[in-house]
């Protein structure tokens, strides 16, 4: 018999350092994104810096298609709830935008100014002003502590007015950290402050699926053996409590390329975050 045991916890949660030239990101996205958003603010199609609450970080970007849009997406971004903001992956909507999609793209309060749950709130308010400015459906995606944000929302016990819910088709978490519990093993919980109560409200796999809520968790196949985990686990535990989940590892993929995906109309992710079935 081989068990499973977790030594050190900041290593298990530790991208950059576990990856091939991982100190190239994020400052990789940087550019990419810049070109993006210049290329849409020329052709009249970016709204930059909307804003959706009082913080100085209450902003979202939001990118719309070439025509009238068939609805929106929201993409929620990582940084561990304590760094970056949505600067860095503006070029991933070029997916959905291709499919006819507006995408918005918020920031929010970092920790330790502010806890996880609040964090919470505010991307919720956020995914309200951007489902009030685009009708149709709404489709969910995050990556790493965005993923854990945007299962939040489907969850029973979601942040989201009840028309908002019942706009939402797809939600698809990259590279998800669905149980915060672990994490309160690391040093970076002293920025995070993430504590037994917290845990058990704020971590998806300990929650339950809103009725009717679609979930399709991915991850990169070359991920931490943690992601990895999390990324079966949440779609396991939802499946047997009512939701349509599924979940995939994408070969070759690792935590910071799992995203680019989204930036191709054709590629498996965007295709599977636009689904209707």
């Amino acid at each position: 018999m081989i068990l499973h045991h977790v030594t050190d916890w900041d290593n298990a949660y530790s991208n950059g350092a576990n990856i091939a030239g991982g100190s190239r990101w994020p400052d990789a996205w940087v550019a990419p994104a810049q070109a993006y958003r210049d290329r849409l603010s020329a052709d009249g199609r970016a709204r930059l810096g909307l804003s959706y609450g009082e913080g100085p970080r209450n902003r979202f970007d939001l990118f719309l298609p070439a025509g009238e849009p068939r609805g929106l997406v929201v993409f929620v971004h990582g940084g561990y709830w304590h760094s970056l903001d949505n600067s860095y992956w503006s070029h991933l909507a070029a997916g959905a935008n291709a499919h006819g999609f507006a995408v918005a793209m918020p920031t929010y309060t970092l920790c330790p100014d502010v806890r996880i749950a609040d964090i919470g709130v505010e991307v919720a308010a956020a995914i309200e002003a951007a489902a009030a400015m685009v009708t149709g459906p709404i489709h969910l995606t995050g990556h790493s502590a965005g993923g854990q944000l945007v299962a939040r929302m489907v969850s029973a016990s979601s942040p989201l007015g009840a028309g908002v819910q019942a706009r939402i088709g797809n939600t698809v978490p990259i590279s998800g950290v669905h149980d915060l519990r672990p994490l309160m093993r690391t040093t970076m919980n002293e920025k995070l402050r993430i504590d037994a109560e917290e845990a058990r409200r704020e971590s998806p796999v300990l929650l339950e699926p809103r009725p009717g809520a679609r979930l399709f968790c991915w991850v990169g196949g070359n991920e931490r053996a943690e992601f990895i985990r999390l990324n079966a686990l949440l779609a396991n535990i939802w499946t047997g409590l009512g939701a349509r989940t599924g979940s995939y590892a994408e070969p070759d993929r690792h935590h910071f390329d799992v995203v680019d995906g989204l930036a191709d109309p054709a590629h498996p992710l965007t295709m599977t975050l636009l689904s209707e079935g």
